[in-house]
Formats: structure tokens, sequence, C-alpha cells
């Protein structure tokens, strides 16, 4: 084999590959949401569905919090079956403490 014959193979390969790229690009770029469904999002554009916390149990069950728009609920996922521990919990709303005045001032 001569050099002419790498020098095609190895620019075939750089095509084909470069085809594959492209093709993975477009559909990412202009047909994801044909190919895959995109998330659900609410008004605001943000994601409505988020896992908050998972705490394993042992090796078969595990209790996940799950928030959907502004509720939680707490989940018992195992082998034999899930349960709903606990449905439309709100969730925890943080409110940093308003100062104290200073007693000397």
């Amino acid at each position: 084999m001569d050099a002419s014959t790498y020098l095609r193979f190895l620019v075939s390969l750089t095509l084909v590959l470069g085809a594959i790229f492209f093709v993975a690009w477009a559909v990412r770029r202009w047909g994801g949401g044909l190919v895959l469904p995109r998330p659900a999002r609410g008004a605001s554009g943000a994601r409505r569905l988020a896992l908050v916390d998972a705490l394993p149990l042992d090796g078969k069950r595990r209790l996940v919090l799950v928030r959907r728009d502004d509720r939680e609920h707490l989940l018992l996922l195992g082998a034999e079956g899930d349960l709903v521990i606990e449905r439309n919990c709100a969730a925890p709303c943080f409110q940093l403490p308003k100062p104290q005045p200073e007693a000397g001032s």
C-alpha cells in the first residue's frame, strides 16, 4: 500500500467523523425537542420538578424529597414498591433574622 491509499483513508475517516459530529450538533441545536422531549417549565421558565434530597436507608430502600412547583413530597422508594410518606408539604421559606439594635447605642 502506498501513501495515497493511507491519505485517502484518513480523509474519508475525517469526513465521516465530521459528518457524525455535525448531525449530532444539529439535532441538539434545532431538533432536540422533536427527538427528546424538553423538560416542563413554568411560566417563569424555571424547571417545575427538582430532586431536593435523597437518603439511602439500606441496600433496597431510600427516602427521596421531590419538589414540584412550591410543594414538596416525601417518597419511600424500594424494591417491593414505592410509598408516599408525606404529600403537599410546603417548601421551607428561610428568612434572615432582623438585626437587633445594639444595647449601647
